[in-house]
């Protein structure tokens, strides 16, 4: 019977010597240990490998056709075949692996054996005979995804992804796995080779036999296309087959929204408002509904938005249900219409249905950002220090924290904010510890430059105007910096963020010129990357111009490894290079 070898002295000695290239002295070891364990798997394939290094292959040959004597073990024949295909006898070679694949006639169970030894061979087209003999002998087998994944080594891409569609159909469990192993294989580009091929796949079997995994793929395959119309028929097919919940629907609105894709967001969202049998749903898309059209649309239309809100406080009543959308009106009111005193009283009137502490705690933050819009930094500072107190150590309350770090500083107090800071650079929330560092930076960087913080305070009033949408203002202050400041580190910043300021006005070649001149004069910046990242998007987005995004990309790959950018960078590199293949 044969056992696996465990580990010993001689054993450890014998591999350190065959690693270390002594090949004579491991066959001595490798030799010690079979004499006393002559059925150890490991030992046997190891002297074999010892004779191949030492090109032995007439030692190794005698040693295999004597062993094969003594025991019936097809792994041994697939050895002895690829020792006689170093020999250069192909024939011979041939003999011995069609023995082996043979040897499943007789026991079928032995084939993942056989496959593994063929493929470690890189003996492709054995190991794939090994697994469809199996499977034609018993059917109830599937090693579709051994297929798969060897077909992909091949390069073979269609007949891989043929497995992975007859894998996963089979096997729906599996389908985030076989998500993630396609996904190496195709880009965002519909017109690749390989997206086109995956679709006519999937189309393919869906006439054939329609199942519901081959809609789930193809959505996933328009998704990734940034295809969201098509994406959205499948996803309704999915909902008419399974009609129990809109969750897909809704994850597909967010997608949209979240990639700018505006008609085709408010087009979903308008399909669950039709759809949805659940309140909840219902609002949740109504609210995300006005948002998207508020962002969209132009103050003129501002008050036809209003009076949609008023509509459906009126159908579902100011109760604790419609919390979020009250929230969003409270938002609407200030930040669009300019209306903050009535926002703030819808707000406080909000405050008093009955609510949880961390709703209210949602309330308050939203309170606190409109006082801040007004400039009443102190009554900010009261709401956003009640949620630090009410609700310690949670996400809200490390976001309130950051809020006052941002409202302190906003007002000058620039000592009490970088306090802040320093205690969320550690949020368990990393939106939130990056957000903290890079204010922390900003002020550490500025602050002690200037006793008086001139610079800083007239950014730090730019920053402000930003937040309340007052972008020219913002702009123009900004400028004020760059012409009175122009020593000053804070330079950099500022043309950042005035860069930032433009791309909002769609003055992209404005932005443009910020974003090189930051690139060109400021290279101890800490903003370097940020820099270089603007500029890809805004080459690759908005100026049609991917070849100069791919520079851009580049130098964040090569220049900028710890950046956070760094991943994002080279993905897009290799989307715009045209790789298929990760």
């Amino acid at each position: 019977m044969l056992t696996v070898n465990a580990f010993s002295q001689n054993d450890a000695l014998a591999n350190e010597y065959f690693k270390n290239g002594d090949f004579e002295k491991a066959l001595v070891e490798y030799k010690k240990l079979y004499a006393r364990s002559p059925n150890s798997i490991s030992t046997i394939s190891q002297i074999v490998a010892t004779y191949q290094q030492l090109e032995q292959y007439d030692e190794a040959e005698v040693f295999l056709l004597k062993l094969l004597d003594r025991i019936n073990y097809p792994p041994f024949m697939i050895e002895l075949g690829y020792n006689y295909q170093l020999k250069g006898n192909l024939e011979l070679a041939k003999v011995y692996y069609d023995k082996a694949l043979e040897s499943l006639d007789e026991n079928v169970a032995q084939v993942v054996t056989i496959a593994r030894k063929f493929q470690e061979y890189s003996l492709l087209d054995e190991t794939i005979q090994a697994y469809e003999k199996a499977m034609d002998i018993r059917p109830e087998y599937n090693f579709k995804l051994q297929l798969a994944q060897i077909y992909g080594e091949q390069g073979n891409i269609e007949k891989m992804l043929v497995s992975y569609v007859d894998f996963v159909q089979n096997n729906p469990i599996a389908l985030s796995n076989i998500k993630r192993y396609i996904n190496a294989f195709i880009s965002d580009d519909s017109t690749s080779e390989n997206n086109m091929l995956l679709r006519k796949i999937l189309l393919r079997r869906m006439q054939q036999e329609p199942d519901i995994i081959f809609n789930d793929l193809l959505s996933w395959l328009f998704i990734q296309q940034k295809e969201f119309d098509k994406a959205f028929v499948q996803e309704k097919a999915i909902f008419n087959r399974n009609p129990e919940t809109l969750r897909r629907i809704e994850e597909l609105a967010g997608i949209a929204i979240d990639e700018n894709q505006n008609a085709i967001a408010k087009e979903i969202l308008m399909y669950i408002i039709d759809t949805a049998q659940d309140v909840e749903t219902l609002l949740i898309a109504h609210s995300n509904l006005l948002q998207l059209e508020t962002k969209t649309s132009t103050k003129e239309n501002y008050p036809t938005i209003e009076a949609q809100y008023l509509s459906l406080f009126q159908t579902y009543g100011n109760t604790p249900q419609t919390l979020s959308l009250q929230i969003a009106y409270g938002h609407f009111l200030a930040f669009y219409m300019n209306e903050t005193d009535k926002a703030v009283t819808s707000l406080e009137k909000t405050l008093e249905l009955p609510i949880t502490e961390l709703e209210k705690a949602q309330v308050k933050l939203e309170l606190g950002d409109i006082l801040v819009l007004q400039e009443k930094f102190n009554k900010a500072l009261i709401y956003y220090t009640q949620i630090q107190r009410n609700l310690k150590n949670s996400t809200i309350s490390q976001e309130a924290r950051f809020k006052v770090a941002k409202a302190s500083y906003y007002k000058g107090d620039f000592d009490w904010a970088e306090s802040q800071l320093k205690i969320l650079k550690s949020s368990t929330s990393q939106l939130i510890a990056n957000d903290a560092l890079d204010l922390k930076l900003l002020i550490s960087d500025n602050k002690y430059e200037d006793s008086l913080h001139v610079a800083l305070k007239l950014y730090a009033k730019a920053d402000l105007l930003a937040f309340q949408n007052r972008n020219d203002e913002a702009i123009i202050l900004l400028d004020k910096i760059l012409e009175e400041h122009k020593t000053d580190p804070i330079v950099a910043q500022a043309l950042f963020k005035q860069g930032q300021l433009y791309e909002i006005k769609k003055e992209y070649n404005k932005a443009e010129t910020n974003y090189n001149t930051i690139i060109e004069n400021y290279r101890e910046s800490i903003l370097m990357d940020n820099a270089y990242f603007a500029l890809a998007e805004l080459y690759a987005n908005h100026l049609a111009l991917p070849e100069k995004a791919k520079d851009m990309y580049e130098q964040i790959i090569f220049n900028y490894q710890d950046s956070i950018y760094f991943v994002e960078a080279r993905k897009k590199f290799r989307a715009l290079r045209g790789d298929a293949i990760n």
